[in-house]
């Protein structure tokens, strides 16, 4: 049995909007948390067409419900105005509402209801290594870690189901069914730029459509929680920083289907970008389920030194090799980045045999790290 990270169940009671994209366990997290909660699930026909039509029914379906009962309502961003009723049960009859979706961008664009403060905000995110037993770092990185991928002995036929259902389902929701060609596309064209710099005109060019499209394609990418933009760290004096982001999708195996890279084997530049990647969607993890106030940046230079992940204002500094031994080329970025931080702590993460340090670089096989990073020894307690 996995137990998730992520803790639904509040001392003080507050009613939760659970966000995370689709098949990262949202539905059954809530549903094993709160057993016995009153459930609307708005994928179910009846569920939705029910209170679509007609969203005052919630308040006489739950009319009975006693003060600090929970209701769940899954999917909910498919009926916006369903907020209006739920903020009014939660003023007057004080109940506990489990509201979970995909997306909170179709409620922003709505106009509706955020409940005034009135609900916490979580976001659940894949699997992290720190949830699976006996965790396999090289079946993570060539499938990614949606837990339906990850368990299942065939991940390469559910990562392409995933992506068509994500097409169909989201993106259509989007006012974009004419365009369904053009966003696979572009989402192709995406996981090339997976790991690296944003060019919009360049990935315009490669999908024969405006630049602003790609930009407004990018931005469905990211409030539909399928990608992040990390950005650049540009508070360096002695070497000029490029200033533009860094694309990367919420989960490696997504990017991995999407580039047909199927069976990468250690030593590969494919395996490299790969592990480059699912470390980076360990830290984005770590960082949001810990409330960390630091944001995560990457450094490059335009004389080409280059950080893999920087955590706030130059704390912690971490360059990520799929190399079975960091050698001091594979520093020089780090060591480049300390010259403006001296009191940086720099990591390398690799596949070496065993932890130690080089010329002030902490070294970590790839696994350590990840059981440092869970123990809250990379970014210390008083920072969650």
């Amino acid at each position: 049995m996995i137990k998730r990270i992520l803790d639904l169940d509040n001392a003080d009671n507050d009613s939760v909007f659970v966000w995370g994209a689709r098949q990262v366990g949202k539905t059954t997290l809530i549903r094993e948390t709160y057993p016995d909660a009153v459930y609307y699930d708005l994928l179910r026909a009846k569920d939705f067409e029910r209170l679509l039509r007609n969203p005052s029914l919630l308040g006489d379906d739950l009319a009975t419900l006693n003060d600090g009962d929970t209701v769940i309502i899954d999917e909910v961003q498919k009926i916006p105005q369903l907020l209006d009723e739920v903020h009014s049960l939660i003023f007057r009859k004080n109940i506990r509402f489990i509201l979970s979706g995909s997306s909170p961008r179709k409620l922003k664009r709505h106009g509706a209801n955020m409940l005034g403060g009135r609900a916490l905000r979580e976001v659940l995110y894949p699997l992290v290594s720190a949830e699976i037993p006996d965790f396999d770092i090289h079946k993570a990185v060539r499938y990614g870690t949606l837990p339906r991928h990850y368990l299942t002995s065939d991940p390469w036929k559910r990562l392409g189901a995933y992506v068509g259902v994500y097409l169909n389902e989201e993106i259509r929701e989007e006012a974009l069914s004419r365009r369904l060609r053009t966003f696979s596309q572009f989402m192709e064209m995406a996981a090339f730029s997976n790991g690296e710099v944003v060019v919009y005109k360049n990935i315009a060019q490669d999908c024969g459509i405006d630049y602003r499209t790609v930009k407004d394609y990018f931005d469905i990418l990211i409030d539909t929680l399928v990608g992040y933009m990390i950005p650049s760290f540009t508070h360096t004096k002695k070497r000029r920083a490029i200033q533009s982001p860094k694309f990367y999708y919420f989960d490696v195996g997504i990017a991995n289907y999407l580039r047909n890279r199927r069976n990468i084997q250690l030593g590969s530049a494919d395996f490299g970008h790969a592990f480059e990647h699912f470390i980076i969607q360990e830290l984005i993890a770590y960082i949001g389920y810990n409330d960390v106030p630091e944001q995560l940046s990457y450094w490059r230079t335009n004389s080409g030194y280059e950080v893999d992940a920087i955590i706030g204002n130059g704390r912690v500094a971490i360059e990520i090799k799929a190399t079975e031994e960091i050698q001091s080329r594979h520093t020089k970025g780090l060591k480049a980045f300390q010259e403006e931080y001296p009191d940086c702590r720099l990591i390398a993460v690799s596949f070496d045999v065993r932890p130690r340090i080089s010329n002030g670089v902490e070294i970590y096989p790839a696994t350590v790290f990840l059981n440092k990073l869970w123990n809250h020894e990379v970014l210390p307690p008083t920072f969650h």
